[in-house]
């Protein structure tokens, strides 16, 4: 009977053993199951990290000896003369102020400020005093003047692998230029481009060593 009783009361402890025992692996699941759903979250995010981005460069690259000699800043540096149309911006170059007063005393100014998509080869301040006393004389003309100057300006953006392809570009003044590539240095007829690919508002700039002129 005692034997019996013993068996009787220890059946009741092993439930209760049993019931904690069960509850404790139902905590441990739902813990690992807790743990298991939020893993993925971790490659997700990686993977989105890891998407390329594409950035494509707003502009080519400038090129040439004289670029130096360009403000960093301010109205007449590279940023300051893309915010404004080709004459006003060659104004507050200090490559190109004389370039920018011929153009004015030309009564051109206007006309190219408000052209669309036009290359300019702009001789450079050290260009026009380099010229002969012949030269100069005959561009105290204001209809000489403006002949020479429109011949320097062609229409649509001429690009470098263009000009280096050797292309004849049509200018505004009528007649044609050469444009070339000798070495590292581009050229337009036979001028030396010493600064080139400036953008401006509404054309793109090549600062040339010369002033060229046109057949008669």
């Amino acid at each position: 009977m005692r034997t019996s009783g013993i068996r009787g009361t220890s059946r009741p402890g092993a439930i209760a053993a049993g019931l904690v025992t069960g509850a404790l692996a139902l905590t441990a699941a739902a813990c690992g199951s807790a743990t298991s759903s939020s893993t993925p979250a971790a490659p997700a995010a990686s993977s989105h990290h890891a998407m390329p981005s594409h950035h494509p460069m707003a502009e080519s690259a400038r090129f040439g000896s004289d670029c130096g000699m360009i403000p960093a800043t301010g109205m007449g540096s590279f940023h300051g003369m893309s915010m404004d149309p080709v004459l006003t911006a060659a104004s507050h170059n200090p490559l190109l102020t004389t370039f920018a007063h011929d153009a004015k005393a030309a009564g051109l100014t206007g006309q190219l400020n408000s052209m669309h998509a036009i290359t300019v080869f702009a001789p450079a301040n050290s260009a026009f005093a380099a010229l002969p006393a012949s030269a100069m004389s005959m561009m105290h003309s204001q209809a000489e003047l403006s002949k020479v100057l429109e011949y320097h300006v062609v229409n649509g953006h001429v690009t470098a692998a263009e000009l280096a392809s050797g292309m004849t570009l049509k200018t505004l003044e009528g007649d044609t230029l050469r444009a070339s590539k000798m070495g590292a240095v581009y050229e337009v007829n036979n001028a030396d481009i010493i600064c080139g690919n400036i953008q401006t508002a509404n054309a793109t700039v090549y600062v040339i060593s010369k002033v060229l002129m046109p057949m008669h």
